[in-house]
């Protein structure tokens, strides 16, 4: 299964959400309003996208609710929470998650908690679960879980020659300017999960 974009990720939790709530696909005009998109095109287009990429069957044709999603879990060793503030040591929560697979493409992958709202801005709220891609490379603008002086934080990497900025997406928060050697970069976030 192909990796998703943010959007269509978004279309797919809501659909599962639906089928797991009324045990029937949604129509087209119920996915338009849930969603809020501008037209039953756009929602035809996601969908044919979703098919495309290995998360949805479809016969097409005629029949509006004649779809189903391709849902195979994938157990992701949960290793503990992190905090969305300031650095803390981290806390260890050991254990499996399964979550939907096809989100988060290939490579090494595991689980954290997310504790804490200096990411919000981004979408990554306290409560949720972020899917981690092992590396000890970030790589500007990207979102990573990374140790500073051996306490854990998810911020947004940005490297200024010798420095690691490490910036959060909420103005409530100021960025952490560290020198390169006091930071470990555990992996870059590939998703994000969260139960309603």
């Amino acid at each position: 299964m192909a990796m998703l974009t943010r959007k269509q990720r978004e279309v797919y939790e809501w659909i599962r959400g639906y089928v797991r709530k009324q045990g029937i696909a949604p129509s087209y005009e119920e996915i338009r309003n849930g969603l809020g998109l501008r037209s039953l095109n756009t929602v035809h287009h996601h969908l044919r996208q979703l098919e495309a990429k290995g998360h949805l069957r479809s016969p097409w044709g005629n029949k509006k609710r004649a779809f189903e999603l391709v849902d195979k879990p994938v157990s992701l060793p949960l290793l503990g929470e992190v905090m969305a503030g300031r650095p803390v040591e981290s806390y260890e929560i050991p254990g499996e998650v399964d979550l939907p697979g096809g989100f988060f493409g290939s490579g090494e992958h595991f689980a954290l908690k997310v504790r804490g709202d200096s990411m919000a801005d981004d979408g990554i709220m306290d409560g949720d679960t972020i899917v981690v891609r092992k590396s000890d490379v970030g790589e500007d603008s990207q979102v990573v879980v990374a140790m500073v002086d051996g306490e854990a934080t998810v911020k947004r990497y940005r490297r200024r020659g010798k420095q690691i900025e490490l910036i959060p997406a909420n103005p409530d928060y100021q960025p952490i300017v560290v020198n390169e050697d006091r930071v470990q970069i555990l992996g870059a976030v590939v998703a994000l999960y969260r139960k309603y």
